[in-house]
């Protein structure tokens, strides 16, 4: 231990020197190229004595930022992100200013204005070298944690050192019961989860299945994709949500289940059916996520992000997190690193020939390299300060491999990067476990898995929407235009810009009889406009008798469902109400399809014709009707079996698990056993935004709710009005 710790302060002097010295050299070289700046006090000066001069204002400089910084920090958090950008560079300045006027015999000189730039340069190198010596080195950030939780419990008035549970006047603080963390794998499947474990690519998941955790596999809903599942989950019900996007007859607009405004109304309509305000109800934070499952402390949620003025605290996350200096260095670093990995990789399948490939330019890698580092970094950072704060219930969604999965493809040397790098952090956060108020339960899962594939696109030549305006006898476009992708990582990436992300040809169709084709990864949604309600069978084959059997005898496309009936290739076809008909038809896609089909017949706004590509059951490929050789949506392989990964303190879930409505019961009992009954919501109302909890960097956090409220649908148990995260 003691070999440890002088390790330890070893390697710290080392990076100490090496930043003192980098930024020494830093201002030799601007004082060489700046007129307004210099470092010696005549002609006569030797090179050791500019060499020490320099040593002496970096070590002021850097020493005067260690100490003051964080007390100017505290102060700012006040003011506006816009303001505070002008402000750090004009503070850095002067800090420069009073560190060279600290250099003996009046050696060092700079104007006010060269200073501003000296000092942001300066700043920037140190930062980028001190994070560049430590950026693996999730130890060191493992200790600053350890130290704020030790820093905290005194605060609070626990005993030194004293166990979990032993600190008060945080939510959940004080409390033998211990908390959950809900850690949402989007995109990973049960079967890519399983081999990562015995392969070595996720050792932390690898030796939670070996001694503390439990894993089963749950079938998804027809629709497999995040809106969905996770809507299902945290509200549990997903009624009357077919796909990832649908045209809606009455309000003539499509909704998206990415689009903020179709989450918030998704939502809203999960809430009223249930009359419940969601999983997290009580004492609960939502990080990352499409929907707020309820919770008081919400951060870069999707359903709150199309707020405006103080109700909205979806970005606010982005600005506690990059507040400090050390954190915004090594995300950018990653990010810059992330971006220009996914523009090597696409440029080496491209001369590889790769097959499926699909196109990977324009906003690609920095949408990638955002899921992957920035939105990672982010959720990861704030269910920490959750953690250190002692909430009962946290649920997060890390989008990383879903994203990635969408255009390498769910197996490859790509996503298994990613995958690593996941288990990276489910190590952190089990290491900060250790030293959070309470004990913590951490549940792994994932909303749905992907399927590989050609994309139908690629292998035919042609979109949906050409094959069904041309079933419908309508003039086809000579060459076929792509249809965009819609992974959620886009719109993340739109909402913490402040861009609109409403602004779509799709959400208003334009008028007239022509079908509405949409597409949600390898499953086809098919509306006619003109039809009020839902189209019958024979309606359709009235009105375009070519369509169903151009539709049904493609390659590309496995089953119709059209008025409760199942349209299949060579004419075949099942009522659903016709007990076993439906089951023997839809058999090669799995067990559960044709109960998951009957189920989505019942919704009011299934679309007129709804359409699953085909699926081979010895390849498990299926085609995406979206540009994405990783898909999900539909049935057909292994987008359909997600995962669920569970301590084994908690109760078994019983039975096989099928929809995301039946894992938020399972979720339900399991708070249920660690903290007593969920209360339900009379009369349900829409969900307010609270500030989110910023992540542990050492710095404070105001609650900007009015003093005596607490917010939320109902008030979480000992919820304080001021976040106590630091």
């Amino acid at each position: 231990m003691v070999r440890g710790r002088w390790r330890t302060a070893g390697g710290a002097l080392v990076r100490v020197i090496l930043v003192w010295a980098v930024s020494t050299l830093t201002m030799l070289a601007l004082a060489g190229i700046l007129p307004d700046f210099r470092l010696r006090s005549g002609d006569d000066d030797s090179i050791t004595q500019i060499g020490l001069t320099a040593a002496w204002g970096a070590g002021a400089f850097g020493l005067l930022s260690a100490l003051v910084w964080p007390v100017l920090v505290r102060a700012l958090l006040l003011v506006p992100a816009l303001v505070l950008g002008l402000l750090v560079f004009f503070l850095n300045g002067s800090l420069l200013l009073i560190a060279l006027s600290l250099v003996p015999a009046g050696r060092g000189e700079v104007a006010p204005e060269t200073a501003v730039v000296v000092a942001a340069v300066m700043s920037a190198v140190a930062s980028a070298t001190s994070t560049a010596l430590a950026v693996r080195d999730d130890e060191a950030y493992r200790r600053r944690l350890y130290r704020l939780a030790d820093r905290r419990r005194r605060r609070l008035g626990a005993r030194p050192g004293g166990g979990r549970g032993s600190g008060a006047g945080a939510p959940g603080a004080g409390r033998s019961t211990p908390g959950l963390v809900f850690l949402q794998l989007d995109g990973v499947g049960y079967e890519v989860l399983r081999r990562a474990a015995n392969s070595g690519l996720m050792p932390t998941v690898a030796a939670w299945l070996d001694g503390s955790h439990r894993i089963a596999s749950w079938r998804t809903d027809w629709s497999s994709q995040t809106g969905a599942s996770q809507l299902g989950i945290l509200h549990g019900s997903n009624f009357d949500v077919p796909a990832f996007r649908w045209y809606e007859k009455d309000t003539g607009e499509v909704v998206v289940c990415n689009r903020p405004t179709s989450a918030a109304e998704l939502q809203r309509r999960a809430v009223a059916r249930t009359a419940d305000g969601g999983l997290l109800t009580l004492d609960g934070a939502s990080r990352g996520n499409l929907f707020s499952g309820g919770a008081d402390q919400l951060a870069l949620v999707l359903s709150v992000s199309a707020r405006r003025g103080r109700a909205n605290r979806s970005r606010a996350g982005y600005f506690a997190y990059f507040s400090d200096p050390a954190n915004a260095v090594r995300t950018a670093l990653s990010f810059v690193a992330e971006a220009a990995r996914e523009v090597g990789q696409s440029l080496r399948a491209r001369i590889r020939g790769d097959r499926p490939r699909v196109a990977r330019g324009g906003l690609c890698p920095l949408i990638r390299a955002f899921a992957t580092v920035v939105e990672r970094d982010v959720v990861v950072a704030a269910v920490i300060g959750d953690m250190l704060a002692g909430r009962a219930a946290v649920y997060a969604d890390l989008v990383a491999y879903d994203e990635v999965a969408h255009h390498s493809g769910p197996h490859g040397r790509d996503t298994d990067r990613v995958l690593q790098r996941l288990d990276r952090s489910l190590a952190l956060l089990a290491r900060v476990a250790e030293h959070t108020p309470r004990a913590y339960r951490i549940v792994l899962l994932s909303d749905h898995g992907q399927s590989p594939g050609e994309t139908f696109l690629s292998r035919y030549g042609l979109t949906l929407e050409d094959l069904v305006r041309a079933g419908c006898g309508l003039p086809v476009p000579r060459r076929a235009g792509r249809t965009r992708s819609g992974a959620e990582a886009r719109a993340a990436v739109l909402a913490a810009l402040r861009r609109p992300v409403e602004e779509d040809a799709e959400v208003t169709p334009g008028p007239g009889p022509d079908p509405v084709v949409l597409a949600s990864g390898n499953l086809g949604l098919i509306s006619f406009p003109d039809v009020p309600g839902r189209a019958s069978r024979e309606r359709v084959e009235r009105a375009h008798p070519a369509l169903l059997p151009t539709l049904a005898n493609h390659p590309g496309v496995g089953f119709l469902l059209v008025d409760g009936v199942v349209l299949g290739r060579g004419g075949a076809q099942a009522r659903l109400d016709v007990p076993g008909e439906a089951e023997e038809l839809l058999a090669p896609f799995g067990p559960g399809a044709a109960e998951a089909v009957r189920r989505t017949d019942t919704f009011p706004h299934v679309a007129d014709v709804m359409v699953n590509s085909a699926y081979d059951p010895e390849t498990g490929a299926v085609h995406a009707f979206e540009e994405q050789i990783g898909s999900h949506g539909g049935l057909g392989g292994e987008q359909g079996h997600a995962f669920l990964m569970w301590p084994t303190e908690l109760s078994d879930p019983g039975g096989e698990l099928v929809g995301a409505e039946s894992v938020h019961g399972v979720f339900r009992r399991w708070l249920r056993e660690a903290d007593g009954p969920q209360l339900p919501v009379v009369p349900p109302v829409a969900v307010p935004v609270v500030p989110p909890v910023a992540p542990p960097v050492g710095l404070p956090v105001e609650d900007s709710r009015p003093e005596g409220t607490t917010g939320g649908i109902l008030p979480s148990t000992a919820a304080p009005t001021q976040d106590e995260t630091r």
